[in-house]
């Protein structure tokens, strides 16, 4: 009983109804959403008497919690970004603990962990919600000895259902677009369930809610994580898209929950060196690349651990492990750019980015990407490419993009905007990189050929179009892809 008192103080510290969304704008209404939001989230005591010192409240020490916390600037005030960030949706578990982990908390004693699902939300079919949880459990599986098993009935140690407003946990959920789902830490009773709020739109994609992404969240609760501070981390209070297949757990993550499992025991198949027979001698039609850049004249086309690098326009592509060259350059490299005349290449990957200089990684890598200007709203970078003409570095984030002035060495002002604004037919971004004059953009299948001059798309290229083709068979490539 002790333990699941303490499991509910620490799940959610709130128990009323918590208002989704707040009239922007009016500082009355700014004040009392805040209000609520620390209430709930970092546990701020209602009535209490204001201190004498000045600038010394409860609310205001609240707010400078909240935004340490959250990485934002400690200004104790409800500022623009704090206030977006208030109006994120997001899990309904509290920030507050000392800890990643529940004080005092071994998470579950046993390996083999069982979980039952209680019913389905209409969003999406059983199938759909199946193959979502299932993936969930996966990503912890994955880097722990722990296993899970479905169970049809009895009870299991994590009961999952979806539910709207009051549903019999003390913490009922407030509308659309607030709080999405909470979770329990693990210990015997309502130890381990996860709820999730069915007024949210669940879908298996990217309109509404994903479900396995608020579900993996959840389950790292379940397991015995509290909220991560590092906004690239699964375990960061706000919820983020990204695409299931992109997916990769954070080292943030990885270390929380080896903290309390362990890590695997079955050893990982070792990545073997490629021999030169492995070379891609074909290029596949429907290739994708997580990150372009060019270096020294050379391009390099990066697709999870590996990259290609063509040295130059005749030559055969080379292929490559990332840690072959660059050890601390971690894998699943997401947006990359050159700055020629400063001989340096910069990598992003979650929110943090590394610089090249030469053909070495500086010694003060990697580094935030807040540093930059960014808000705390962006969790990565998609695309990004050094514009030789302007001097202005474009950093592309879902359908919007930043322009970073790389000689004052700071973001321009009246950023974000619509990349359809400033690059008419495009929306997305995945991969870019300039050439001869020409910026080249990336978008699943598909290369663009984009006149800065012109402001207009002049050519649609397939993505293998920079590599050499031959029509031999693809089969060491798609074995490396794992296409």
């Amino acid at each position: 009983m002790k333990n699941l008192l303490l499991v509910l103080l620490l799940a959610v510290a709130y128990c009323s109804a918590f208002p989704a969304e707040a009239p922007k704008g009016n500082e009355e209404n700014d004040a009392k959403f805040a209000e609520e939001y620390l209430k709930r989230y970092y546990n701020l005591q209602p009535n209490l008497k204001q201190s004498r010192k000045k600038g010394d409240s409860p609310l205001v020490l609240k707010i400078k919690e909240m935004q340490h916390f959250l990485g934002l600037k400690v200004t104790g005030q409800l500022d623009t970004d704090t206030m977006e960030l208030m109006h994120q949706p997001r899990c309904g578990f509290t920030d507050v603990g000392e800890y990643s982990t529940f004080p005092g908390n071994k998470g579950w004693s046993k390996k083999e962990i069982t979980y039952r699902i209680l019913n389905y939300t209409p969003d999406m079919t059983t199938s759909e919600v199946d193959v979502a949880i299932q993936r969930a459990f996966k990503v912890w599986s994955d880097v722990t000895p722990l296993t899970f098993k479905r169970v049809y009935d009895g009870i299991s140690d994590i009961e999952i259902s979806f539910a709207a407003q009051v549903h019999n946990d003390f913490y009922p959920f407030d509308g659309p677009h607030g709080t999405l789902a909470h979770a329990f830490a693990p210990s015997s009773g309502i130890g381990g369930d996860a709820h999730f709020d069915e007024d949210e739109t669940w879908t298996s994609g990217s309109n509404g809610y994903n479900l396995f992404l608020v579900a993996a969240h959840e389950f790292g609760h379940s397991l015995g994580l509290l909220h991560s501070s590092d906004p690239s981390a699964l375990m960061y209070p706000t919820y983020h898209f990204i695409e299931p297949s992109e997916f990769r757990l954070p080292e943030d993550d990885v270390n929380g929950i080896q903290s309390l499992y362990g890590a695997r025991t079955e050893p990982s198949e070792p990545e073997q060196p490629h021999q030169p027979d492995e070379t891609p001698s074909n290029c596949l039609p429907n290739i994708t690349f997580d990150a372009v850049t060019t270096l020294r004249g050379e391009i390099l086309f990066f697709k999870e651990n590996s990259f290609w690098r063509q040295i130059s326009k005749n030559s055969e592509v080379e292929t490559h492990f990332i840690k072959t060259f660059w050890p601390s350059l971690p894998n699943h490299i997401q947006a990359a750019y050159e700055i020629q005349d400063r001989d340096q290449v910069i990598v992003f990957k979650g929110a943090k980015y590394w610089v090249i200089s030469g053909y070495e990684v500086t010694a003060d890598s990697p580094k935030s990407i807040y540093d930059l200007g960014f808000p705390r709203t962006v969790r990565k970078i998609d695309a990004a490419v050094y514009d030789e003409n302007s001097g202005k570095s474009y950093i592309f984030v879902d359908d919007k993009y930043w322009s970073y002035d790389e000689q004052k060495q700071k973001m321009d002002t009246g950023f974000p905007k619509k990349i359809v604004d400033n690059f008419p037919g495009l929306t997305k971004i995945r991969a870019a990189f300039q050439k001869d004059g020409f910026l080249y953009f990336f978008d699943g299948h598909r290369q663009y050929e984009f006149s800065s001059a012109k402001r207009r798309v002049t050519r649609l290229l397939k993505n293998n179009s920079w590599f050499k083709c031959s029509s031999k068979k693809a089969n060491n490539l798609r074995k490396m892809l794992r296409i």
